[in-house]
């Protein structure tokens, strides 16, 4: 198998990631929001133990959870963060539990192959096999597919090539596959169309989580955050919340429209000859809309 099947296998914790969380606004009242239903999906095996030391036997409940999928699904529009939050979730998880030998495996779109017949489901295959051989007999393993629609669109579609059904039919035996792991093999699956995923798949989700474009508090938190040192007021910052909100019929700017667009776009009106200016995030606002929702497109 092809290395480039994976766009990153990362060893955690890593400092990267921790480092990162901090800069990603609502991360942490997300994150302990789904603390206690992630550390039950990765520590199934344990169960049994702790239902034996605080009731005496094995619950009938804990023998039904300890059956669930696990899997993730994040969905919600391009530029969220459902993909870094899946990330910065999953390191700071391992680091919590002091886990040793975790891999975080980041699926590339190339699973999908070149057309060959059978390709895509083999390839597919072959990934988990690789992620679930990395977790043995004692390590954790997590594996993040990003783009999930691409790889798991509803086999009923009458769209759906005959090579993308036998792909999601693959995807669904292999995570029905991970709970013989008992929670040491985990994916988050991240998709910015959830209508189109498979029924299958999505009732399989042990989490199911949305990502929403930022409010106008969130972009206000956001900007006060991203351009601090420049000395905007709170008037300068208003009008950048105002002017990345609902305009000319498009949705609120997403997280990643400010800070993959925006950004660099004022940047450019200064450097290299004058200091950055609010006049200059102004400007590039206002040449610039937000991002088209996907979902059913």
């Amino acid at each position: 198998m092809s290395p480039s099947i994976f766009d990153s296998e990362l060893p955690l914790p890593d400092e990267n990631l921790t480092k990162r969380a901090q800069t990603l606004l609502g991360f942490e009242a997300r994150y302990v929001k789904l603390r206690n239903q992630l550390r039950l999906l990765l520590n199934l095996s344990e169960l049994e133990s702790w239902s034996k030391k605080y009731h005496g036997e094995v619950l009938p409940i804990c023998k039904l959870v300890a059956d669930q999928y696990p899997l993730i699904i994040f969905y919600g529009d391009v530029g969220t963060g459902k993909t870094v939050t899946a990330e910065c979730a999953a390191n700071r998880l391992v680091a919590e539990a002091k886990s040793e030998d975790s891999i975080l495996f980041k699926l590339s779109n190339k699973v999908r192959g070149s057309g060959k017949v059978g390709e895509m489901g083999t390839l597919i295959a072959d990934a988990f096999q690789k992620v679930t051989h990395s977790a043995g007999k004692a390590r954790r393993a997590i594996l993040i597919i990003d783009e999930g629609d691409s790889l798991a669109s509803g086999r009923i579609q009458s769209q759906s090539h005959h090579e993308d059904k036998v792909a999601v039919n693959t995807l669904i035996q292999c995570v029905d596959d991970l709970r013989r792991y008992h929670g040491r093999v985990v994916v988050f699956l991240c998709t910015n169309r959830v209508s189109v995923l498979d029924p299958a798949l999505q009732r399989r989700a042990a989490i199911f989580e949305e990502f929403t474009r930022p409010s106008a508090d969130d972009r206000r938190d956001l900007l006060t955050m991203d351009l601090k040192g420049l000395k905007l007021t709170n008037s300068q910052i208003s009008e950048l919340v105002a002017a990345t909100g609902v305009r000319d019929k498009m949705p609120p700017w997403t997280y990643s429209d400010i800070r993959t667009r925006l950004y660099p776009a004022a940047l450019a009106l200064a450097f290299p000859e004058s200091a950055l200016r609010f006049e200059n995030l102004k400007t590039a606002a206002a040449s610039m809309h937000s991002s088209p929702t996907m979902e059913n497109q």
